[in-house]
């Protein structure tokens, strides 16, 4: 069975494959970026790979893209703390190797090549690693079957698998088991995705759960965000704060209007909303939201603040920050298509708002499901939600608690992978 799917995968898959990725250059320049970025690959491998130290281990990590790889980097750091390993670092899309460059804790980044035999045979044989470890989801056949050959252990970290999933269907299915059945170890984020497992004949000893890393990396991001100090004290002494991250206007569609009506009856409420996308149309459009009722404020202003109830971020990549000083948040996305992190607002131990298109996110189920989570469906609703919860100290401290604990019991799994890790290098 192995035979007819490799066969099947390189004869007609792979050249599908590439087709598709050609075609979609001529409209896509992300996909042209990719393109461009992998045609001295192999060149700059084998200069790159003189910056490794040979007397050590070598790990190789594959991201698909920047999401995946803030999931691998607590593993990372926790490698290089002891300076045991080499750490190569590759990932399938521009934009997670473009902004990882400067990444301190690789000796060496890369584009992942194309998916033929011939060249992962090659990238193997210049990086010779000893470990390969996937995140989440991004599996290269020829790669894992190389691997396999060549009696090189390969890890699936963060593995997740719905019992509903295309690669439980009939034909994906028997593609999966001869795939999956040459991963040395699955280590997945819950119960019911081992279970999921199952279907694909893993054996018991090759899929254990072990949790999500991502807890472990927002926890570590917090520790460092919460000494930061974005907003002056004087500004939000004695306020109550919402906090409304990488929203999208459907989303400022239903809570604006509730913050509106809350701020006649909370007069020391202040929001800081940060949207998605702060580009300047969508700056104005929040600001004309609150013309004529509410003064705001745009973030890079700051230092004219004159008591506004409108904060507005006009900058990227500070949100873990603002979450510090909220005492609730709403996580936008889940009036949109899909909700973005909630956890990176639980750890704060506030209580956390969103919409009801969650279905992408098990932490925001699960907070929900505890109580620390609170979907609203409309502006009636967010507008109660608000006011219960601002009204009432006690029932807000309450529901972050559970946030908090919700994140801290689910710390760990970096260790139980790093654990895993050492039985086999």
């Amino acid at each position: 069975m192995k035979r007819f799917w490799f066969l099947i995968y390189n004869l007609f898959i792979l050249p599908l494959l590439y087709i598709l990725i050609r075609v979609g250059s001529l409209f896509s320049h992300k996909i042209r970026r990719g393109i461009k970025g992998r045609k001295r690959i192999f060149e700059e491998l084998i200069i790159n790979s003189h910056r490794l130290d040979r007397s050590k281990k070598t790990i190789w990590f594959h991201s698909s893209s920047l999401g995946e790889f803030e999931q691998a980097k607590p593993i990372i750091k926790k490698l290089k703390v002891d300076k045991k390993f080499n750490i190569v670092i590759t990932f399938f899309s521009p934009s997670g190797y473009e902004n990882s460059l400067k990444y301190p804790y690789a000796d060496m980044i890369s584009y992942l090549p194309f998916d033929t035999k011939t060249k992962a045979d090659k990238f193997i044989r210049i990086v010779q690693p000893d470990l390969f470890i996937m995140m989440r989801y991004d599996i290269w056949p020829n790669m894992i079957w190389k691997l396999k050959q060549e009696n090189i252990p390969s890890f699936l970290v963060d593995a997740t698998m719905k019992k509903s999933s295309f690669r439980a269907l009939l034909i994906s299915r028997s593609f999966h088991k001869v795939l999956f059945g040459d991963i040395s170890k699955i280590l997945t984020v819950s119960e019911s995705d081992a279970e999921a497992f199952k279907i694909f004949n893993c054996k018991d000893e090759q899929v254990k759960v072990v949790g999500d890393t991502r807890f472990d990396r927002v926890y570590q991001k917090s520790v460092i965000a919460i000494n930061k100090k974005l907003i002056q004290q004087s500004i939000l002494k004695g306020k109550k704060i919402l906090v409304a991250g990488s929203t999208w206007e459907q989303d400022e569609e239903v809570i604006l209007p509730a913050f509106i009506k809350l701020t006649k009856y909370e007069k020391d409420v202040i929001l800081i909303i940060a949207p998605h996308e702060p580009t300047l149309l969508h700056l104005e459009k929040i600001e004309n939201e609150f013309a004529g009722i509410l003064k705001t404020i745009r973030f890079s202003h700051l230092n004219s603040y004159t008591d506004e109830r409108v904060i507005i971020i006009d900058s990227i990549g500070i949100l873990l920050t603002l979450y510090t000083y909220a005492d609730v948040a709403f996580v936008g996305g889940s009036f949109k298509q899909n909700i973005h992190n909630v956890l990176e607002a639980a750890v704060y131990g506030i209580p956390v708002m969103f919409g009801p298109k969650i279905n992408n996110s098990q932490e925001a189920k699960e907070l929900q499901k505890r109580g620390g989570g609170l979907m609203v469906r409309g502006k009636r609703e967010a507008y109660r939600r608000m006011r219960s919860l601002f009204s009432d100290k006690k029932l807000r401290e309450t529901r972050g608690k559970i946030s908090m604990e919700y994140v801290q019991e689910s710390i760990g799994a970096t260790d139980k992978i790093i654990e895993e890790i050492e039985k086999v290098i």
